[in-house]
């Protein structure tokens, strides 16, 4: 697949570099060559210096035959237009931009435009390493009776197999964010440092595991 990148920063170098490697046709964009020095030094791709808001830079990168886009410069209002000019011109379905005002980000999210909040994600991110476990509704079935909970365990639950969190929460663990990746979970794994769970649970009250998780499990565990 062929996909586009505008703004050669540390991001946008990073997932032209890892797309490229993945055996992907790539071109990424940016006003400065200078700017093309962050990619590895293998990379194959395709190499376009130019301003990616103008329709003949976008095609000189192959815009046209596109499967995704992705603007990822230091500019809010480029990366939006950039995102909405190749999803309504060229109809690449594909787009995603780059947001650090949270706001804006939510407004077009709104409008279509898939975003990603520079500053809403870093600051979750920080927040997830400083707050005590937790228990969120991540998704629930209109009929209220079953939902989806992210779930911090704190660290007395560290090493405990996930089969001893369905038997005591009366719950399926389903998958589990580690390590930057996100798996589907085995009852014979276990807890580890920093990992978000996946819950699906009867009902929508997220307290009783989240008190659950909270605290060390209680009693021998088998």
């Amino acid at each position: 697949m062929h996909f586009v990148i505008m703004g050669c920063g540390r991001v946008g170098a990073r997932a032209a570099t890892e797309l490229d490697s993945a055996g992907h046709s790539v071109a990424i964009i940016d006003r400065r060559t200078v700017a093309f020095e962050r990619l590895s030094d293998d990379f194959s791709g395709q190499r376009v210096t130019g301003n990616g808001l103008h329709r003949a830079v976008l095609e000189r990168a192959g815009i046209a035959e596109a499967y995704a886009f992705a603007a990822l410069t230091n500019g809010d209002n480029s990366n939006i237009i950039a995102a909405r000019t190749v999803h309504q011109i060229y109809q690449v379905q594909q787009v995603v931009a780059r947001i650090y005002d949270p706001d804006r980000a939510e407004l077009y999210e709104r409008m279509g435009i898939p975003t990603v909040a520079s500053v809403k994600r870093t600051t979750a991110a920080v927040l997830k390493r400083l707050l005590p476990a937790s228990a969120t509704i991540a998704w629930d079935d209109p009929t209220g009776a079953v939902s989806l909970l992210r779930v911090r365990p704190s660290a007395a639950w560290i090493g405990v197999p996930f089969s001893q969190i369905e038997q005591r929460g009366g719950c399926r663990v389903a998958f589990v964010s580690r390590l930057a990746g996100i798996r589907v979970a085995e009852p014979k794994m276990v807890v580890q440092e920093h990992d978000e769970l996946v819950i699906a649970q009867s009902g929508t009250e997220p307290g009783a595991l989240r008190k659950l998780l909270s605290h060390a499990p209680e009693g021998e565990l088998r």
